[in-house]
């Protein structure tokens, strides 16, 4: 099962988190709930498994997001 752990502005923003996460070695996924035509808008879930909620949260405050 897939916990969000942080809701992005943008999706540009969703990305940045997503890279971040991924890079310190966390499953990550994307969720856009607003869809538009270029998708840069709207708000994005970031969804990590909930094994690794805590930790992924930890490192979010940790790079200041």
């Amino acid at each position: 099962m897939w916990t969000v752990i942080y809701m992005a502005h943008s999706m540009e923003i969703a990305e940045k988190v997503k890279d971040i996460l991924t890079k310190e070695g966390f499953l990550v996924k994307l969720k856009p709930l607003k869809k538009n035509v270029d998708n840069s808008e709207g708000y994005c879930e970031v969804m990590v498994p909930n094994s690794e909620a805590q930790d992924a949260q930890n490192t979010i405050i940790e790079y200041g997001l």
